[in-house]
């Protein structure tokens, strides 16, 4: 919220400028003619009052539990009072979302406004406030849904994302800063944003309409009034401090809807996988194997049994595009696979031994969990479960460590749940395909490396 002082400077302002406007003599009222030589003056009225009614502000609580780490110490507990148990605070978000269903109540939203509520509250443009039912969320690609129970719902209809230009013109919807519903308008700026550091799987649309907090998971429509993307990011160097630069990202509409439809179907996002380790190509590979140029990856394991396999690619192929878009770095290699549909086929471009070739795959699941039994006897009771794209982007690599069963052999040897596994018998894992070929063999020991808050420890599985 501003604070009161500018709030001030800003009403001020407003009557200098009014004042400015009124004319020396006659009428005292200032306006803007009808038309301009016979022609209308352009408006986006009409169009917003279609879509303003399908607009909602989200307002969204989550009870977390705080426990003061100098609550372990009986010394310290006992000097400063402190209690034994966890103490719980109130988290609140406020947000934007956007009915997509009238009849089912549906709306889009962002994971990060809803994600972990308990209390989900949303207010209409006609009033009304109402209790919000979570459907399911996807934090790799920031995507909520939330399903009200209401009659006379307004919904705005949903154009498709892909058939955007860079220098379309859009207007942005939402709730900035809290201050109530909100219009911005701009262009696009660019397509297919990748690569932001801290967030998932990306194919943002960019755009200079303004984009502030609380606009997250409002709309982002055309000027026929359809929805083309769900805002949920902006880019700002200097800090809120700095205020908006024209830098906002939106999720395209049809992903968002793709992944409405697998949380309601499944409960639940399935992302695919080729079956591929790859990685960038340097100037001494690109050197050494005698490649031609630096675009592209080039694939370092096909592993058995994979889409890969099946597809015919080997190990020393050069993927320079997936389904004509072209892929110049590993990381946008597994932005795309993430991005894919799982089960149907897709077009790999690429060079072998100098050679352009065309290879059809289809996606398979990826693994997103494993129950330790299945791997190891030693990890019997323990669950293991993939790290959320936006951590990998941080650097963080591993796997995580779901759930431990009280007296189990994994709950025995010291594991538990909220543990990170980096390495297995000192040698480094990065994902739970690693971590399965680390102990398919049957090691032996099996001795673990694991990041517990910010400690590091070793854990002899026995």
């Amino acid at each position: 919220m501003f604070p009161a002082v500018l709030l001030r400077c800003l009403m001020l302002s407003g009557l200098v400028m009014a004042a400015s406007a009124i004319p020396a003599s006659g009428d005292a009222r200032a306006a803007l003619p009808a038309d301009v030589d016979g022609q209308a003056l352009p408006s986006l009225a009409p169009m917003l009052e279609q879509v303003t009614p399908a607009v909602v502000n989200i307002h969204s609580k989550a009870v977390v539990r705080v426990r003061s780490p100098l609550a372990d110490d009986p010394f310290f507990r006992h000097l400063f009072g402190l209690p034994n148990v966890p103490q719980e605070r109130i988290k609140q978000a406020l947000g934007s979302g956007v009915i997509v269903d009238a009849a089912r109540g549906l709306i889009l939203t962002n994971n990060h406004v809803i994600a972990g509520a308990d209390d989900i509250q949303v207010s209409l443009a006609d009033g009304r406030t109402l209790t919000a039912e979570l459907v399911g969320t996807d934090e790799d690609t920031d995507v909520g849904v939330i399903r009200v129970d209401a009659k006379d719902l307004v919904a705005v209809p949903v154009a498709d994302s892909d058939a955007l230009r860079v220098g379309d013109f859009v207007v942005a919807v939402g709730n900035p800063f809290g201050l109530g519903q909100t219009v911005t308008s701009g262009i696009v700026s660019a397509l297919g944003r990748h690569g932001l550091p801290g967030l998932g799987y990306q194919n943002f649309i960019q755009t200079d309409a303004s984009i502030n907090p609380g606009n997250s998971g409002g709309a982002l429509v055309n000027l026929r009034g359809e929805l083309i993307g769900i805002n949920t990011a902006i880019f700002n160097p200097g800090g809120s401090a700095a205020g908006n630069i024209g830098i906002g990202f939106a999720i395209p509409s049809d992903l968002a809807l793709g992944v409405m439809r697998q949380l309601l179907e499944n409960g639940e996002v399935q992302r695919g996988t080729l079956g591929i380790e790859a990685q960038d190509i340097t100037r001494e590979l690109r050197s050494a194997l005698g490649l031609s140029d630096s675009r592209g990856v080039i694939v370092t394991r096909v592993r058995p049994e994979s889409p890969a396999q099946a597809a015919g690619l080997r190990a020393g192929d050069v993927i320079t595009a997936i389904d004509d878009k072209p892929i110049q770095r590993h990381q946008e290699l597994v932005n795309l696979e993430g991005l894919l549909p799982v089960g149907k086929p897709v077009t790999l471009s690429l060079q072998r031994e100098g050679k352009p070739l065309t290879l059809k795959a289809t996606l398979s699941p990826r693994v997103t969990e494993l129950e330790g039994a299945r791997l190891d006897a030693r990890l019997s009771g323990a669950r293991f479960g993939a790290l959320a794209e936006s951590l990998r982007r941080q650097g963080v690599v591993g796997v995580l460590v779901l759930e431990v069963e009280p007296g189990s052999r994994a709950a025995n040897s010291g594991l538990r749940a909220g543990d990170l596994i980096t390495a297995v018998n000192r040698r480094d894992i990065g994902d739970l395909v690693a971590l399965e070929r680390s102990v398919s063999s049957r090691p032996e020991q099996l001795l673990l490396t694991l990041v517990r808050g910010r400690r590091s420890y070793f854990a002899v599985m026995e």
